[in-house]
């Protein structure tokens, strides 16, 4: 099928309108036919972006072995990979990205809702209308002397229920190869795609046209930059940035920010969340939903080696998980995502020896430092750094250059069916039943280390006061205490005081079937006064979890406490730890005067939000206010 300027009506974008003189006609392209059987809305749609664009070529992406091995042999030919020593890291490769384009832009990232109280003060928005007209001018000749790329994709197994299906338009090879790792991508996946089927539209181009015969560089990207979503129309636009999230589409744009307001609408939750299998010595299996920010040591609980014995813990999901309640009312979860995109810096033997098992080979690495022999290395990879290393950004490094070798949001993508650890239900179409649902932050004070809401409305209390320090992978400065109920802030694709009631409802829901999963909060973070970390976390977080489990099942001792239930003394196994008495009583200490002033920073933070945070959710706040007021008056007695 031939796309030229002449069988494309104006106004690609709905609300911006473009003159047929103002596309330029397409010369001697070779475009590429849609597959057989291709829904037309797909091929129509794809018709429409062309010329807007326009491109040289159209390949519809099939995500065979074969079209990856073409598309990884023709970055290493530009410059864009370099392809690692096949005796240290077989079939993996290295892509260092241009220096401001390293992480997600979230100055950059907008919500376009129809109404600008429907985004809420957590999204930046941006009237539809009017964005549509700036994404019209930047994506008119934004592909020119490139390829445009055609990739459908299922997030979630190909054929479940709880599945959705998308088609990403892209230039860059990079993405679709991200593509192929990060989700279930190509034929069989646009042939999931019929008359009835919905699906997410999303269009990425790194903004960096090439006139004729010029040289193109290894990382194409634009000093503009636009992540853009529609909610009502269900639309992702992206511009100038081919790092991440940025330009993965299905990942963020698509998995959270897009398909929580698809949950929203459905009755449904799409979350910035792991998920676990863990059986425990009795031989009975649970699984477990987890939110936390980044850098909190989400990919190292995904990946947990048990250090008490008898527990056994498995990998279902390491960053998204869309939980539904199932036919039989019980809430039940499936990791959208094929691969993982994990943050490399701190990862090694000591803290994740899973995760670098996964790194053995078929790996893109992204902004790590080269070794000497052909390998890569980050901080924390090992304990010694090399002598010599090829940082980052492409210049010698040695310990002694006072710069960090990788970049602190470095990356590497996978096959999630290549983790040890893998759950053998971890691509079940059902899902799998949620038996608790924890919430975690980093925080060096007031959070103790375990905790038990006291019901459902408490939990959607603890998530949405979530609060944890700002890292590599966000914009701000570092260390920095920055809210983020539910590890959503920079991804609920509507007003977070909405999400909020959502929780509520899908709450009620699961109530009334009679199967609601048990809220805890967890902290693996909490210092003394001097910054020592209280608790050594890594594996022996399993012995948290296994008083977590314990709790579900109505086996662990717990005692009241104005934050919910703590342990009991003696109910977390601690043998073969340095965990001391008084640490534990650091770790558990309840600071009433600390937690009011946290409270009224509570309060504050839910001003923005003004009249739509739900009664329930302010509720607990003052339900808070007046246990920590009684611990403080019965602590004077």
């Amino acid at each position: 099928m031939t796309v030229t300027a002449d069988s494309t009506p104006a106004g690609i974008l709905p609300g911006a309108e473009l003159d047929a003189a103002d596309y330029e006609p397409v010369h001697d392209a070779s475009w590429a036919l849609a597959p057989e059987g291709t829904d037309p809305r797909v091929v129509e749609w794809v018709e429409k972006i062309a010329p807007l664009t326009p491109p040289d070529t159209v390949v519809w992406c099939d995500g065979s072995r074969r079209e990856q091995d073409e598309l990884l042999r023709k970055m290493v030919a530009s410059g864009t990979l370099i392809r690692l020593n096949a005796e240290h890291r077989p079939y993996s490769f290295l892509a260092r990205s241009h220096p401001d384009d390293v992480a997600r832009v979230e100055s950059r990232t907008f919500v376009c809702s129809e109404k600008e109280e429907d985004a809420g003060p957590n999204n930046n928005w941006q009237d539809p209308a009017e964005m549509r007209g700036t994404l019209e001018q930047l994506f008119a000749g934004s592909m020119r002397g490139r390829t445009m790329y055609v990739v459908p994709f299922s997030m979630g197994p190909i054929g479940s229920p709880l599945a959705r299906l998308g088609v990403q338009i892209t230039d860059s090879p990079y993405v679709v190869v991200s593509m192929g790792i990060m989700t279930r991508m190509g034929s069989q996946a646009l042939a999931q795609i019929g008359p009835d089927t919905e699906w997410v539209p999303a269009v990425h181009s790194v903004g960096a046209p090439l006139a004729p015969g010029q040289q193109d560089v290894p990382w194409p990207c634009s000093d503009t930059k636009y992540i853009t979503h529609f909610p009502e129309t269900r639309e992702i636009w992206s511009y100038g940035s081919a790092y991440g999230g940025n330009a993965i589409l299905a990942k963020k744009a698509f998995a959270l920010r897009i398909a929580s307001v698809i949950a929203r609408d459905e009755g449904w939750l799409a979350e910035h969340m792991l998920l676990l299998k863990i059986t425990n010595p009795q031989g009975r299996v649970f699984h477990v939903a987890a939110a936390f920010p980044s850098a909190c040591g989400k990919t190292n609980l995904a990946m947990l080696r048990p250090t008490i014995p008898g527990w056994k813990v498995e990998t279902i999901g390491d960053d998204i998980a869309w939980l539904a309640p199932g036919p039989d009312g019980r809430l039940r979860a499936i990791n959208p995502e094929a691969g993982i995109f994990g943050v490399a810096p701190g990862t090694g033997y000591k803290t994740n020896a899973t995760a670098m098992e996964t790194l053995w080979g078929n790996t893109i690495f992204t902004n790590v430092a080269l070794r000497d022999d052909g390998d890569v290395w980050w901080e924390g990879m090992t304990d010694k750094a090399p002598d010599h290393l090829i940082d980052w950004t492409g210049q010698d490094w040695t310990p002694d250059s006072g710069r960090p070798a990788a970049h602190p949001n470095s990356r590497f993508t996978v096959a999630a069916s290549q983790i040890p650890s893998i759950s053998d239900d971890w691509e079940d179409p059902r899902g799998v039943v949620i038996d608790a649902i924890i919430f975690g932050g980093r925080r060096a004070g007031n959070v103790p280390l375990v905790a038990e809401a006291r019901d459902w409305e408490h939990g959607v209390f603890v998530g949405a006061t979530v609060s944890s320090e700002r890292t590599a992978a966000a914009e701000g400065t570092v260390g920095e205490l920055r809210r983020d109920p539910f590890a959503m802030l920079p991804f609920c694709g509507y007003n977070m005081a909405d999400y909020w009631q959502h929780w509520l409802d899908v709450g009620n829901s699961l109530r009334a079937a009679g199967s609601v999963p048990r809220i805890f909060q967890v902290n693996w973070f909490r210092k003394d006064e001097n910054g020592r970390f209280l608790w050594p976390g890594f594996g022996d977080n399993s012995r948290v979890l296994a008083w977590i489990l314990d709790r579900v099942d109505g086996r662990a001792p717990a005692v009241e406490s104005p934050v919910g239930w703590l342990p009991a003394a003696g109910s977390i196994d601690l043998d073969g730890t340095d965990v001391t008495e008084a640490d534990w009583q650091e770790l558990f200490r309840i600071d009433p005067d600390a937690l009011l002033a946290e409270a009224d920073d509570a309060e504050r933070f839910f001003s923005t939000f003004g009249d739509r945070v739900p009664a329930a959710v302010r509720g607990q706040l003052e339900e808070l206010r007046a246990r920590l007021r009684a611990a403080k008056e019965q602590a004077a007695e």
